[in-house]
């Protein structure tokens, strides 16, 4: 038997995983002196390195002394905590991230909920103690109180503890000792991680946590061998989820070493490890012997709390900008999305329609920006809940809201969120002049509330959230307060009319950008809509007028990128997606159109 540990790296988002195991591939001697490698590395695709943000749980490989460390990345945003869940199935420890100034966030309890719920064993790493407000004696004191107040066991809470500062590498057991560093993690790891049970003589079993796709091998299924050996070329049953069993070879065997993946010819219990040659396989589904099959139990993976409807684009530019514009290729896509997304479920909604569910707003602008780089065009919805019945009650998603502010404007924050049926739980000065409140809110009342809490707090609010529960519903919440400048022409804006409407609100188009009849082109500054003219050019003649020479001064248009633009729509407007531009329109075109429907 080799010797094995498997460890996930957990945290709430930007606490500094995807740092840290930077610096445990680096001080492990995975790299060689000859290779080159990028800050956070694991990041891998352009989205992630874009944002700074985990989107995929990711896995690694490093030698330690004569043992083998597996070690997941996972994401920090609550929207993809189905990752997180199914990721801690698979291992046997787990390294929690806490930032020494930030402490507990919703993002670190959820982690830790489900970490407990599994009987995990925590190592706690309190991450960027090199800040200058970080106190990480009041955060141990937090993680003491949050595993005691979750049901945390004895062993569960008697949990070591290492201090660190990541991006410098440095780390050590005691606030006092000078900075050490990688070796007291690697240590604690071999010695806090229990070994992986299960028997390589034992007939084999493994199950799929993650999917891969390779345009050469198909579909690659990401597992952790639970018992027995697997070879490559061995005949394998897979078991799915709803009992039946599939025959199935194993064409490839690949496994990992730092950012490296090679073929290998075996494994044995207790490895992590990626398997190719199964075109039907899903996460969750078992890699079992063939003569003497036994399925392990199938994942539960949260259900999806929003859903917005991915439509053809229709407007009258479309088909100009992109390279996938039908029906058929945008179902495709999604449906090809949904083979590795397990998180996101996909229906279809009627002609040239598709309702894609997912577990929050951040997840389905990921999903919608790969698709425009792609060269997909297509419209979307405004979110909305998933409302469902429990017990005969109407109920909704609720959601821990967790905002850190300056102390001078909490005040503006907490009336904003009334009016948004969110319910105070607890208010905490931070030091240096902020203010921590948790609220809990109907996932309703948070969608378009970022940029507004944005403008409130000049920038300098933070604001985090995961999912509850469901709740019975909360009646009405309110939403947008300002109306839309619709544009009443098709053709190119002109300078001029954009100057004489700057009055009437904020614009979101630039002079020659293309608009048509029910495209909106800014934010009137009332609560109503107004229909205006772009396009209407000066009048020119040869009699010489007293504002001839006057100046035009443009105010800049407001940048609307696609998660800004998907908080500010309403029920009744659409988002026009394209590789290009990012266009707001109303769902009818037309002002007959719109006054018709509102009849109805």
């Amino acid at each position: 038997m080799q010797k094995i540990r498997n460890i996930a790296v957990i945290a709430h988002v930007d606490h500094g995983k995807t740092t840290l195991v930077d610096g445990l591939l680096e001080q492990s001697g995975t790299y060689g002196d000859h290779e080159q490698h990028e800050e956070r590395a694991m990041d891998s695709n352009d989205l992630e390195k874009e944002r700074g943000i985990t989107i995929l749980s990711k896995n690694t490989a490093i030698r330690y002394k004569d043992y083998k460390i597996n070690i997941i990345d996972t994401p920090g945003h609550a929207d993809f905590g189905g990752e997180v869940e199914r990721v801690l199935k698979m291992v046997d420890g787990v390294l929690v991230l806490v930032d020494a100034y930030e402490g507990v966030m919703p993002q670190t309890k959820f982690v830790c909920k489900k970490m407990l719920a599994l009987g995990k064993k925590p190592i706690v790493v309190i991450n960027k103690i090199d800040k200058d407000s970080a106190d990480p004696d009041r955060v141990v004191d937090e993680m003491f109180d949050l595993f005691a107040q979750m049901g945390a066991t004895d062993d569960q809470q008697d949990f070591p503890i290492i201090y660190a500062a990541a991006r410098d590498g440095i780390a050590k057991i005691d606030m006092a000792d000078p900075d050490g560093n990688f070796e007291c993690i690697f240590e604690a790891i071999i010695n806090d991680v229990p070994e992986p049970e299960g028997s390589a003589d034992a007939p084999a079993q493994a199950q799929v946590f993650t999917l891969d796709y390779d345009n050469y091998v198909g579909k690659i299924g990401i597992s952790r061998i639970f018992n027995g050996r697997l070879r490559k070329g061995d005949q394998i049953k897979l078991a799915k989820a709803d009992g039946e069993f599939v025959n199935g070879k194993i064409s490839k065997l690949i496994g990992f070493h730092g950012l490296n993946r090679m073929e290998i010819n075996e494994a044995e219990a207790g490895d992590i490890v990626a398997i190719a040659g199964m075109e039907t396989v899903d996460v969750g589904d078992t890699v079992c012997d063939p003569v003497n099959p036994v399925a392990l139990d199938p994942m539960h993976v949260e259900e999806p709390t929003l859903t917005v409807v991915f439509s053809v684009n229709n407007s009258p530019l479309a088909g100009q900008e992109g390279k996938f514009v039908t029906g058929n290729k945008i179902r495709e896509r999604l449906e090809a999305e949904m083979t590795t997304n397990v998180a996101m479920k996909l229906e279809a909604g009627g002609e040239g329609l598709f309702k894609v569910s997912g577990r929050g707003e951040l997840q389905i602008t990921v999903l919608a920006e790969n698709m425009r780089r792609e060269g997909f065009e297509f419209g979307i919805s405004r979110p909305e809940v998933i409302v469902k019945e429990v017990e005969g009650v109407k109920c909704e998603p609720f959601e821990h809201l967790v905002i850190d502010v300056p102390e001078e404007l909490s005040g503006t924050v907490i009336e904003r969120l009334g009016k948004r049926k969110a319910e105070m739980k607890a208010m905490v000065p931070m030091g240096v002049g902020f203010q921590r409140i948790e609220f809990e809110i109907p996932a309703r009342g948070l969608i378009g509330f970022r940029g507004q809490f944005l403008t409130d707090t000049k920038g300098e609010g933070v604001m985090n959230h995961s999912f509850i529960e469901f709740r019975p519903y909360s009646g009405t919440v309110a939403s947008r307060q300002y109306g839309a400048l619709i544009s009443t022409e098709k053709g190119e804006c002109m300078a001029f009319s954009i100057f004489n409407l700057q009055d009437r609100g904020g614009m979101f188009i630039k002079p020659q950008d293309k608009v048509y009849e029910g495209m909106i082109i800014g934010e009137h500054s009332r609560s109503n809509d107004l229909s205006v003219n772009p396009i209407k050019g000066k009048a020119q003649s040869n009699v010489r007028s007293s504002g001839a020479d006057e100046a035009i001064k443009l105010v800049p248009p407001r940048d609307m990128n696609l998660e800004k633009a998907l908080e500010w729509i309403e029920d009744d407007e659409l988002l026009e997606i394209t590789p290009v531009s990012v266009r707001i329109r109303k769902r009818f075109l037309t002002e007959a159109e719109r006054k018709r429907n509102q009849r109805k």
